[in-house]
């Protein structure tokens, strides 16, 4: 779609010159019909259903109505409802020709945007222009949308196994294998170069790994582009915004500054290759301090051959390829690079990547090797957590009783020793003396 469609769109929205990224406070509102549908407790501007579909007009996407959705979600049933998110609840429904003509039969995710909740318009018509504009086998495809009155809802292709945060740490079924977990690596790769490297690059924003859904040959699609933006333009290097995102996953230069690059998006890919190499989140307050923050306590290890196996997640029971996985840690150690300059681009992970899909050096199943379970390794943690926390208290005892007694024998360095009622100083010395006394020296 071109450019000045988008810009008259968003001028129709928002009004020209409005930041795009701030907060649009109030309920917005879509008509069906008349126009001056949209409006805010702050600005006059309006746009109608007409509006709206005529704008999106050869993005191949279905304005549908909300009696359809309820129709396709049996009434947004308790039983459809999937899971829910910053956005809002998702639901799971059924479209087919018979609702509409032309429609292909398919199994679809209904997103209902919660009014109240953490996200709001901005987000959905972020969602709606990206992936409205985007088609690629690494990103979730968007069917539709709805906006009528109150309602904004998105309609996704249907992605059956769900989100890679469930499958690696809530574990619902089983460990993901190793050749796996570097499909969907490779997979989320390929989606965020996909987006730097369009004809308007797009800055993801939020890359995680409750954002990467996996199809049944898990086939890794992202998902979830509300805080999407645009990729900085002409002889601009960053975009400067709001600080958005997930605590954790978020570039360092982009917390602190606000200064948004592709290469923020690249320290956000080397978290979640963290995360698939460790099984772990990347912030878990419930791990011991050293650990709380994975990549902090993860990142001497990352280069180290001999110590990369502590990061190894123990749930692979050791068969994984070792080759792969230190070229897989030396890559996201790039990733994670404190510098953004150092930071690779994401074709070049891609690159890097690929190859190991075809190592084949992951022992079989039958091989014994032990790897120290999780429990055991943290119950270490804080048990010398609890030892250094002893000994300080320790230290710092016996440096209040010697300043408030100078003189006590307790901090002398000169040996004591009673004789009878006396007391000698160096009393080795003495002793000495009165050996060589009574043998008649």
């Amino acid at each position: 779609m071109p450019e000045n469609s988008w810009m008259s769109f968003f001028s129709s929205c928002w009004g020209k010159g409005s930041d795009s990224s701030a907060t649009l406070p109030g309920k917005a509102q879509c008509s069906s019909g008349s126009p001056g549908g949209l409006s805010s407790s702050d600005t006059s501007n309006s746009f109608s259903q007409e509006d709206l579909s005529l704008t999106l007009a050869g993005s191949n996407l279905h304005a549908f109505t909300i009696a359809e959705l309820r129709a396709v979600t049996r009434n947004f049933s308790v039983t459809n409802f999937i899971g829910s998110g910053g956005f809002g609840p998702v639901y799971k429904g059924f479209i087919d020709d018979k609702l509409r003509p032309g429609l292909k039969a398919q199994q679809v995710a209904v997103k209902s945007l919660d009014l109240d909740g953490q996200q709001g318009h901005r987000e959905w018509l972020a969602e709606v222009i990206f992936l409205g504009q985007l088609r690629h086998p690494h990103l979730v495809k968007l069917i539709g949308y709805c906006c009528e009155d109150e309602h904004r809802m998105l309609v996704y292709e249907f992605v059956p196994r769900g989100s890679l945060e469930n499958h690696l740490f809530k574990r619902l079924v089983s460990s993901l294998p190793w050749s796996t977990r570097l499909k969907i690596a490779v997979g989320a790769a390929k989606g965020l170069a996909f987006l730097h490297e369009a004809e308007k690059p797009v800055i993801y924003r939020d890359f995680k790994a409750s954002n990467i859904l996996i199809d049944t040959d898990h086939t890794a699609k992202l998902a979830d582009f509300g805080l999407a933006k645009d990729g900085p333009q002409g002889d601009n290097t960053h975009v400067t915004t709001r600080v958005m995102g997930t605590h954790g996953y978020a570039a360092p230069e982009y917390v602190l500054t606000g200064h948004l690059t592709a290469k923020s998006d690249v320290y956000s890919f080397g978290v979640v290759l963290l995360e698939l190499l460790a099984g772990r989140r990347c912030v878990d307050k419930n791990r011991p301090n050293r650990q709380k923050n994975l990549v902090d306590w993860a990142r001497p290890y990352l280069t180290n051959a001999d110590k990369l196996r502590r990061v190894m997640d123990p749930g692979l029971d050791g068969l994984y390829s070792t080759k792969g996985a230190q070229k897989a840690a030396a890559i996201a150690y790039k990733c994670l690079s404190h510098n953004p300059k150092s930071r690779p681009e994401m074709r070049t992970v891609v690159e890097m990547l690929e190859p190991l899909l075809n190592l084949n050096d992951v022992p079989f199943g039958g091989a014994f090797v032990y790897v120290a379970p999780k429990e055991e390794e943290e119950e270490k943690e804080k048990e010398k957590e609890k030892v250094e926390i002893q000994e300080k208290n320790h230290n710092n005892h016996d440096e209040r009783h010697k300043q408030r007694f100078p003189n006590s024998v307790i901090h002398s360095e000169v040996s004591l020793h009673k004789d009878g009622k006396s007391l000698y100083r160096n009393s080795h010395f003495r002793k000495s003396q009165r050996q060589n006394q009574e043998r008649g020296a």
